[in-house]
């Protein structure tokens, strides 16, 4: 594994005391125009949908697609999370993927990079920058977009969901909030045969040590990989700390900008840290990255 104490001095990598979650003002919904329930994808008879939602008045804005977290095996998708960045002039996209009872990795990274193809496809009918996508998520969400940050055009990954395979699955920032990473770091009951991540990929990831490194984000990390931000909480139980600072080193290894904020206090879901420190440091990332130049 990658020395985590080399963090502070690989680059400009950095770690950062970090922040919580972000909402939407009162009133800001008047602002919105959103498209509920679309097909992106259909895999025998189910529907893969998404949600968009676009600020009013922002011409052709970035867009920030989230991913929700639930272990691989529950959860819906929403922007909660992330919905005040509308009133900063960026698009957000909520999408729904296979679950670890309806299929088993990689089905739930084939789904969301589907999901990004279809996304770019219809970038101007919907009135976003195609060129300008980042993606987010927290626990397994995370994991989905971490993954989805360092495994562009690795055909094992790409799939076969959807269509518009002329587009990339390519992304342009990753903000990674408490997801897993290297499984057979994870320890404890984790190694369990009913474990969430154990579910993902069929079997107990002691038994499974090649499927568990096709689902580590860290298998594909190079040098063209987009910046992250990963944020974890230093009390998290769910998924260790650990986890994220294994990305984090491995980035920087491999000259990716990549912040790390670890939460002062913070159990999983960034429980107990304030809301309003964490929104700051998300839209700084997202406008560094995402944002033109005035």
């Amino acid at each position: 594994m990658h020395n985590v104490g080399l963090i502070s001095s690989v680059l400009a990598c950095s770690v950062f005391a970090s922040l919580a979650m972000v909402r939407t003002a009162a009133g800001a919904e008047a602002d919105v125009v959103t498209h509920p329930d679309i097909e992106y994808a259909r895999v025998g008879d189910l529907s893969l949908r998404l949600d968009l939602h676009i600020p009013k008045g922002v011409a052709n804005p970035p867009l920030i697609v989230w991913i929700h977290g639930g272990g691989w095996r529950k959860g819906k998708r929403n922007v909660a999370r992330v919905r005040g960045m509308l009133e900063h002039g960026y698009a957000l996209a909520g999408i729904q993927y296979r679950l670890s009872q309806e299929a088993l990795f990689p089905a739930q990274i084939h789904d969301c990079k589907a999901a990004i193809r279809w996304l770019r496809a219809h970038a101007a009918a919907y009135g976003y920058d195609a060129g300008r996508l980042g993606v987010g998520g927290g626990s397994a969400g995370g994991h989905l977009a971490a993954l989805l940050g360092t495994s562009a055009g690795v055909g094992e990954l790409e799939g076969k969901v959807g269509g518009h395979f002329e587009q990339s699955s390519r992304v342009q920032a990753v903000c990674d909030m408490w997801g897993p990473t290297d499984f057979l770091q994870m320890g404890g009951g984790h190694n369990r045969a009913k474990s969430p991540e154990s579910q993902l990929i069929g079997g107990p990831i002691q038994e499974h040590k090649e499927k568990v490194a096709v689902a580590n984000p860290i298998s594909y990390v190079d040098e063209n990989d987009p910046p992250f931000l990963l944020l974890h909480g230093d009390r998290d139980r769910a998924v260790p700390l650990s986890q994220s600072q294994l990305l984090h080193a491995a980035l920087c290894k491999a000259g990716v900008a990549s912040e790390l904020k670890v939460l002062q206090g913070a159990e999983h879901g960034a429980r107990g840290y304030p809301a309003e420190k964490m929104k700051e440091w998300v839209l700084a990332f997202f406008g560094r990255h995402l944002k033109r130049p005035k």
